[in-house]
């Protein structure tokens, strides 16, 4: 088992290749179309984007938290 102490790393991981994962397959079937290949094409968007939004989580959730936290009541 992952120690409860890296949650918020391994939140971050799994967010960000889900959200990933969805965004650059659409952006991808956009821009190329249902053409031979594309699986290839999405798969290589995939882990590109993933390398660039696994560190962005991991630097924005921390000001996303506080942007909340001043919009909602306690």
């Amino acid at each position: 088992m992952i120690p409860a102490r890296a949650a918020p790393v391994l939140f971050g991981l799994i967010l960000s290749g889900l959200m990933s994962l969805i965004v650059s397959g659409i952006a991808t079937f956009r821009a190329a179309g249902p053409a031979d290949g594309i699986i290839g094409l999405w798969m290589g968007a995939w882990l590109t984007s993933w390398l660039v939004a696994f560190p962005t989580v991991l630097v924005v959730a921390p000001l996303t938290r506080r942007i909340v936290a001043k919009l909602v009541r306690p």
